[in-house]
């Protein structure tokens, strides 16, 4: 891969037949929404799901866009956070595109990150059968993962994402300029979903990021095509595994451990968010794989340190207020919507860029390496 300084907007194909779409990658597309949204979905009214972060930031520029183009529209304002992807506010969301009488043919444009989307996708699954979504992705994370492929879902007290739905949009927009007004906090935790491509099978792309990861945090040519390699990535394995009876379950690498800290914390954002957890959660893949004497240790070790070189947590123990003990968190990993029949299933490894699917992983080999990981530190 090469870093150029070349700005222009790249352009992904997500070949689904009659429900292809494309995803535009660049800068300036906020600005170009309406115009784009238009020429696919003309005649549309638009319900703009969003939060209130968000919404302060961009909605203002967005709407104007949206009303060039001819395309009315009203706007629905969340709490920022994970505790937004719940019932009430899926509720909140489907009553107020209903209230404002949008149809079938009419879209609703997730405006934001993970969790806008996935709320506001399942909302568009669900209202009258199914709406036209349009993602609009201004997070990092939403950008690489969340907004391509048609997840959806909400959590439960039961664990993260477990009702949902796979509903596909008519487009995305990625605008690499709206990564520009994330804290910093938040765009390090969207490239741990950056770092988990390279991590499943393009090792040549995580070496590229251990050279270049400081370009594609200053942004430029070497940030677009960070972001359009994991959106090829992704749309590879969507394409060939749609509802993840397969291979596409290889996209959870580290998210299963993850998921189970996400739980455990309650989805408090001050104390973790997705893709902090997600990077422990791939560190935690490589050393149980490595116990596992399935790949190097030294792997795991390279893993741990180009995420820690970039300021993101690797291990249970720098999660601020303390985590349950080894039993609760497998009872987490237990729920996992991953689980198939009771048998535990984990993406593990080989090595870098050798990511595998592991069924019927012993549950008490998962219990001891959580009891090393979590009580024994």
């Amino acid at each position: 891969m090469q870093a150029s300084h070349e700005r222009s907007a790249r352009s992904v194909r997500v070949g689904l037949g009659d429900r292809a779409y494309e995803i535009l990658i660049g800068s300036g597309l906020l600005a170009r929404a309406g115009e784009e949204i238009a020429a696919r979905l003309p005649g549309s009214r638009a319900a703009v799901v969003t939060d209130e972060n968000v919404a302060a930031a961009h909605l203002q520029a967005f709407e104007a866009s949206l009303g060039v183009a001819g395309i009315e529209s009203v706007s629905i304002r969340l709490e920022p956070g994970e505790r937004s992807k719940s019932f009430a506010a899926l509720q909140e969301t489907v009553d107020a595109i209903l209230a404002a009488r949008l149809e079938r043919r009419d879209a609703v444009v997730a405006l934001g990150g993970g969790v806008v989307g996935d709320l506001a996708g399942f909302a568009a699954g669900v209202v009258r059968r199914g709406m036209n979504l349009v993602q609009v992705p201004t997070s990092l994370l939403a950008q690489v993962d969340s907004s391509v492929g048609g997840k959806t879902g909400i959590n439960t007290e039961r664990g993260k994402n477990l009702v949902g739905v796979f509903y596909q949009p008519k487009l995305v927009l990625a605008d690499t300029d709206a990564l520009d007004t994330l804290p910093p906090r938040e765009f390090r935790a969207g490239y741990a979903e950056v770092v988990k491509y390279g991590l499943i099978d393009r090792p040549h792309f995580f070496a590229w990021l251990e050279e270049n990861w400081r370009e594609v945090f200053s942004g430029g040519a070497a940030r677009i095509e960070a972001i359009a390699e994991c959106c090829r990535a992704k749309a590879e394995v969507v394409e060939r595994d749609e509802h993840e009876t397969g291979e596409r379950a290889l996209l959870n690498l580290g998210h299963t451990f993850g998921h189970a800290l996400e739980a455990a914390t309650g989805y408090d954002s001050a104390r973790l968010v997705h893709g902090e957890a997600v990077a422990v959660g791939m560190v935690l893949a490589h050393r149980f794989s490595a116990r596992m004497n399935l790949a190097s240790p030294d792997d795991a070790g390279r893993v741990e340190a180009h995420l820690r070189e970039v300021g993101l947590p690797t291990r249970p123990d720098q999660i601020p207020g303390g985590l349950p003990g080894a039993e609760k968190l497998l009872s987490y990993i237990a729920q996992d919507k991953k689980v198939s029949r009771g048998a535990l299933t984990f993406i593990l490894t080989h090595g870098i860029g050798r990511s595998f699917i592991a069924r019927d992983v012993p549950a008490s080999e998962v219990l001891a390496f959580l009891q090393q990981e979590v009580e024994a530190r």
